[in-house]
């Protein structure tokens, strides 16, 4: 039986080490600044600042881990959090997140890049983080504006605090098994529909 080839294992796991692991984890990060801006990159600046499940930074993204910007995201993300929970500041917050969690986005999964070159990380982080958290930030929109046309926003704290656990189960998952994201996320995306069919539909049933 011929020996383990340890070149070809090594040439395996470089891609996988450089490319596709923190492909999928800033994918899932990218996903949750969809619904909350600063919060992921908070759990993030943290992991990195202990140690935490392996996450690294790289070189020109170090800064996310020091003790100067995680108090700030501490700050912004605490502040998210409660204006999130008032019907029309939600929308306006909302409505600003058009650019900001795009920008989060990237910012995250660009920085999880590590094994690459800056300019490398940053192009990396704009094709996988923008696009996804522009899009789950477009579906959130959906669900506010259907549960406030159904319970005059008094139903909107109530997502609002479903989303943030929606954000923080999908960070979790990248981090200890980022291999599963596009599952997660597909799970992610259905329960964001189906939520937001379930708001839809409530006055026709109402009605009947």
């Amino acid at each position: 039986m011929p020996g383990l080839d340890l070149t070809e294992v090594g040439a395996a796991v470089g891609p996988l080490q450089t490319w596709v692991l923190p492909a999928l984890l800033g994918l899932g990060l990218a996903s949750a600044t969809g619904l909350r801006t600063f919060l992921p990159l908070l759990m993030l600046a943290l992991a990195a600042k202990f140690e935490m499940f392996g996450i690294r930074l790289n070189d020109q993204m170090d800064w996310l881990g020091s003790w100067p910007a995680i108090s700030a995201l501490a700050v912004a993300a605490v502040a998210e959090f409660a204006g999130d929970k008032v019907p029309a500041v939600d929308h306006a917050l909302n409505a600003v997140g058009y650019v900001t969690r795009p920008i989060a986005g990237a910012v995250a999964a660009g920085s999880v890049f590590w094994g690459v070159d800056p300019a490398t990380a940053a192009v990396a982080g704009i094709i996988v983080g923008a696009p996804t958290a522009l899009a789950f930030n477009a579906a959130q929109t959906g669900v506010r504006v259907g549960s406030t046309a159904t319970t005059g926003g008094l139903g909107n704290p109530i997502v609002s605090l479903i989303e943030d656990v929606l954000a923080v189960l999908t960070v979790i998952v990248a981090f200890l098994a980022p291999v599963i994201i596009p599952l997660a996320l597909v799970i992610l995306a259905i329960v964001v529909f189906r939520l937001a069919k379930r708001i839809r539909d409530r006055p026709a049933r109402a009605v009947v």
